[in-house]
């Protein structure tokens, strides 16, 4: 038996072809063909084979051809039913598909031994089997996915085939045969760029140049966009008339594919990814004992391009609205159904669009057929399209998610960036309507551009919010189907209220009747998203607690009420005395019991806090927005500038002291209170490959070192000294490279982790440096012969150059000034030299000053004294940190990368709008 799918289906067996009885049984079987010795739901099969309305017999239709097809086929156990559906069993040798993927992998393992020409050979004869599109006319929309992707096979096999072609130096052919791909994919760039290359190495340049101009004309009629850089490039060499422009492909004839190097990185991310997202799953329960059953559609809404552009076909007649319709079991399997495998999932508050999109991100990743991308999902509310390239942001994201992906030692330059231009990358995209709302139609647009060339892509959304925007804008993805998740049924719902109740357990039973008799009740309505529907269990899992409550209509008049009353339960739903679940071995920590109250009133003021900021992210390195900017100037300033003026006291007394504690005391607090600190530093130890970079900042370092020196007047050896010190201070960060691998995925607490071992390395750094420059500089005071009464200029000039570079440092702008005034200031200031003990304790005092002034411009530095001052008047906890994390394992907070966010935008939303010390309103508990 050989079936054939690369092309019309056909069936052949001994006897010859094998007729097949109607359409409707070519459908069926081409949809089993299409996931060979795999279980293909009844479900599929009805869709397969009726894409509109399929009829109350559709089942016993479906269940009659699998039968005609058994008895035609006529081979014992070759369809077999399988649990929900059914299998069809067939060989390698059996399968035009399954031969075409070996010989294509055989021939890349020829041609990665050095053998081009026998590669070509083989992968020439894998495309023999094709006799034209796969599965051509079969017309069904599901079906039609899995055809779009073994057609793409096709196309990479005949580009791959190409490059080596050309290597081999068979330009004359290569061109002949590119011809015929080009007019059937004429917005298909890299056949055009080996097209122009052939050409131009068979001496036909003209030619070459009008293959370009076709293809530009057809981007811009088509899509409205240029041709890519590397095609532009190639354009411009044979325009200059090069001697040999380079082909596209040259990089892989020597081993394999051209993203090899980035083959790692893939998988690496891959499994980060998986192993990240399992984790938040199983914290959020997703799996106990399974999510709220959860449907979805396509959209009514007017948001949605024809399904003519979706699908990829120029048909007339086609009807103009596409038909997607499923669960959460099968969205993976209808997203990869769509040829441009981009999607819109469009779904009121509380609908549940990020769980399906954290199942969907794990159900891609579970199985992904060959070259698939990894699916990376990220919250959308840091991206602003008028400032930064959709690409642009998603690498920068990616780094920050996923610093390994910056080791160039072993992913190359720019890893991060090439995944995302070379399509390595599909961006699962979470919460658009979290960006605010003035940027929602740029958003929309600047999406649709940048994947106005295929390149999948996910996006969630607030229905509203996503509606208003393509109104009033008239932008759209043009390319996307939309699909709008449906609210819960209501037996959908009662199932989840009840399942885990035990046996003799009735105290659902009020609600469950109301439901039944009112559908359209008060109750139902609210009990209509997966988030309500989830709290209600939460709030009365106790077995003391009555959820009967609910259908108390003077109490709660309306949805919103029975809203808002689930709301505030949870808190105290799950801040019982039950311990919280234990955190995972590499962090930890002892279980904390927060007293209710407590956890309150510091959930409340974070709430409030990421309101005000217009921000879901919870970020530790953020905390000190939540304090006006006097203020955080003022903790941050005040105490190095006593630990100077300390140091002025002993050396010249309390005038000095004076002197140097108000200099830096105001260059501290207007520096903070103006300036911005950086960003954590996600980092690990690492010394290979740091030669240039250490150089480089060692200079600097160098630069203050004699700047202090010869500004000291101090002896040679002395400002020897310092320069090495100085070098070795500014120059060490750079040992703080990327973490090794991209399998290591940002959390808060490494970040943490990761940053304090950075600050305190620059601060040790730092202190040592200048409290040894400051000790020797008291003891060589009257050797030198300028430490007299008065202000020295000479000294405040080289002071100040140094404490500007310092400043520059540590807060860029505002510290470069402030703290160069400073120093200029203070180094002015002509004192009596002193013993070699008494230049100790100065030094010291004085480099413990410049190295909590490091500390403190750091993010963990300012993180820590924020972290005691909001504790000092009972915003947050002292242990904040530890806090956070138990409350992520409770479900109040869901980890997202490096920061947290409240569950769910409604809870945060509610906590802000309540009073800072209010109580929340707790199911009565008997």
């Amino acid at each position: 038996m050989d079936f054939r799918v690369l092309g019309p289906l056909e069936v052949w067996t001994e006897r010859g072809r094998l007729a097949l009885p109607s359409a409707r049984h070519q459908r069926v079987l081409a949809a089993l063909l299409s996931a060979p010795n795999s279980v293909v739901p009844i479900t599929k099969l009805i869709e397969a084979t009726w894409d509109d309305e399929p009829p109350a017999t559709a089942t016993k239709q479906i269940q009659n051809c699998i039968s005609a097809l058994r008895e035609r086929l006529g081979c014992t156990g070759l369809i077999r039913t399988d649990g929900p559906g059914y299998r069809i069993f067939v060989h390698e040798d059996q399968l035009d598909a399954l031969r075409f993927t070996r010989l294509v992998a055989e021939a890349r393992r020829t041609a990665a031994e050095g053998d081009l020409a026998e590669g070509a050979r083989a992968i020439r004869s894998a495309l023999s089997l094709w006799r034209g599109p796969a599965l051509d006319g079969i017309g069904s929309v599901m079906v039609a996915g899995r055809a779009a992707r073994w057609d793409e096979q096709r196309l990479d096999a005949i580009e791959l085939c190409a490059d080596w072609r050309l290597a081999l130096g068979e330009y004359r052919e290569v061109a002949d045969e590119l011809a015929e791909v080009v007019a059937e994919h004429p917005l298909r760039e890299r056949p055009h760029a080996q097209l122009m290359v052939a050409l131009d190495r068979a001496g036909r340049q003209v030619d070459a140049l009008a293959v370009f101009q076709r293809l530009r004309t057809n981007l811009a009629e088509e899509l409205g966009i240029d041709p890519g850089a590397e095609v532009r490039a190639l354009h411009e060499r044979i325009l200059r008339g090069e001697p040999r422009v380079e082909n596209p492909g040259d990089h892989e004839t020597a081993a394999s594919d051209p993203r090899d190097d980035l083959a790692p990185a893939a998988r690496e991310l891959a499994a980060a990814i998986a192993r990240q997202w399992r984790a938040e799953a199983e914290m959020r329960c997703l799996n106990r004992p399974e999510p709220v059953p959860l449907t979805w559609s396509s959209t009514e809404r007017q948001v949605a391009a024809v399904a003519s552009a979706v699908l990829g076909e120029r048909r007339a007649g086609r009807r103009d609205r596409l038909v997607l319709n499923g669960d959460l079991a099968d969205v993976v399997a209808k997203f990869r159904q769509v040829p441009s495998r981009q999607l819109v999932v469009l779904g009121d508050p509380g609908a549940g669009k990020t769980v399906l999109a954290i199942l969907l991100t794990l159900g891609l990743l579970a199985d992904p057929p060959p070259d698939e991308p990894v699916p990376v999902l990220l919250s959308l509310a840091s991206w602003n399209p008028r400032q930064e390239h959709l690409h642009g942001w998603l690498a920068r994201r990616l780094v920050e998610e996923y610093p390994g992906l910056a080791n160039t030692a072993a992913y190359g330059k720019d890893a991060a960036l090439r995944l995302v231009l070379e399509g390595r990358v599909i961006p699962v995209l979470d919460g658009l309507d979290e960006t605010p709302p003035a940027l929602h139609a740029a958003a929309i647009e600047a999406l649709d551009q940048a994947v106005a060339g295929g390149r999948p892509l996910v996006v969630t959304c607030r229905s509203a919010e996503y509606e208003l925007a393509v109104n009033q804008a008239g932008s759209f993805l043009a390319r996307a189907a939309v699909v709008e998740i449906e609210p819960v049924e209501l037996e959908n719902a009662i199932g989840f209220l009840t399942a885990r109740q035990r046996l003799g357990d009735d105290r659902w039973r009020p609600v469950v009747q109301r439901l039944r008799a009112e559908p359209d009740g008060v109750l139902a309505q609210a009990l209509r998203t997966p988030l309500m529907v989830d709290l209600a269990r939460t709030a009365y899992a106790h077995p003391a607690t009555e959820p009967g409550e609910l259908c108390d209509t003077a109490r709660f008049p309306d949805r919103a009420a029975v809203e808002g009353h689930l709301l505030d339960a949870y808190l105290p739903a799950v801040y019982t005395r039950n311990p919280p679940p234990p955190a995972p071995t590499d962090r930890r920590r002892a279980v904390r019991d927060y007293d209710l109250d407590h956890a309150e009133r510091w959930l409340g003021f974070l709430a409030r806090h990421l309101e005000r900021g217009r921000t879901r992210d919870l970020a530790w390195w953020q905390l000190d927005r939540a304090v006006p900017r006097v203020v955080v100037g003022l903790y941050l300033g005040l105490p190095p500038a006593l630990l100077f003026l300390s140091t002025g006291w002993l050396v010249a007394g309390l005038w000095i002291g004076v002197i140097y504690g108000g200099a830096f005391a105001a260059a501290g607090c207007v520096t903070h209170s103006a300036g911005r600190r950086p960003g954590p530093v996600r980092v690990q130890g690492r010394f290979r490959g740091t030669g240039a970079s250490f150089a480089r900042r060692s200079a600097v370092g160098v630069v203050i070192g004699i700047s202090f020196g010869v500004g000291w007047s101090l002896s040679a050896w002395v400002v020897g000294l310092l320069m090495v010190v100085f070098g070795l201070a500014v120059g060490v960060h750079v040992w703080l490279g990327t973490p090794l691998d991209a399998n290591r995925v940002s959390s808060p607490a490494t970040v943490l982790s990761n940053d304090r071992t950075a600050t305190l390395s620059f601060t040790v750094s730092f202190m040592v440096a200048v409290g040894l420059f400051y000790g020797l500089a008291i003891v060589q005071a009257p050797a030198i012969g300028t430490f007299v009464p008065g202000f020295d200029y000479k000294l405040a000039l080289g002071g100040g150059v140094a404490s500007a570079l310092l400043g520059r440092y540590i807060l860029r702008s505002p510290g470069t000034w402030a703290y160069g005034l400073a120093g200029a200031v203070v180094s002015g200031q002509t004192v009596p030299g002193g013993t070699p003990t008494a230049a100790l304790a100065t030094g010291t005092i004085f480099g413990l000053g410049v190295g909590l002034t490091v500390c403190v411009a750091r993010a963990w530095g300012t993180f820590a004294f924020t972290r005691l001052w909001l504790a000092a008047h009972g915003h947050i906890p002292l242990d904040f940190m530890t806090f956070l994390d138990d409350a992520h394992r409770r479900g109040v907070l869901r980890q997202v990368g490096a920061v947290y966010q409240f569950r769910h935008a409604r809870l945060q939303e509610r906590l802000a709008a309540r009073g800072c010390g209010q109580r929340l309103h707790c199911p009565d508990v008997l």
